[in-house]
């Protein structure tokens, strides 16, 4: 029988709103799950984004949740060229909803997600993103 929903956890990252500033990190502890997924949504922007006005997605992982390092691609999956922690980058008119998947297969317990603003920000973007945690060593996951 297929079942998911007792295999899988998820984790907001990001809690669904319109922003023009970064947002204060959630650390998110991957305790007792062997994979996890970063699911990032973001909605059409609220302004044309530029070189200098942009929007990136930085991750960072740690091993005691209090001092994090930037990720590299040895620590993602279906991502390449990752540069400053930075999973994704939006430099440009972004006018439709897109969905950002970015695997992780890092071995440390914690992670943070920021979505960092640079430049002017006058009407905000709306974005959410959630951690899928999988391969639970218990279940049902609760």
């Amino acid at each position: 029988m297929r079942d998911i929903v007792n295999n899988l956890a998820v984790i907001s990252a990001i809690a669904p709103a319109v922003y023009a500033a970064d947002n204060t990190p959630s650390v998110i502890d991957l305790l007792g799950f062997d994979s996890a997924m970063i699911a990032i949504h973001v909605g059409a922007g609220g302004i044309t984004f530029t070189a200098s006005n942009k929007l990136e997605m930085v991750l960072s992982h740690s091993d005691d949740g209090t001092n994090f390092d930037l990720v590299t691609d040895a620590d993602l999956q279906a991502i390449t060229g990752v540069a400053g922690g930075i999973i994704a980058s939006f430099k440009a008119a972004h006018p439709d909803p897109t969905v950002h998947e970015v695997g992780y297969k890092g071995n440390r317990r914690y992670l943070k997600l920021l979505a960092d603003f640079s430049g002017t920000h006058g009407t905000g973007t709306p974005l959410s993103a959630v951690v899928i945690k999988g391969n639970a060593a218990v279940r049902p996951v609760s």
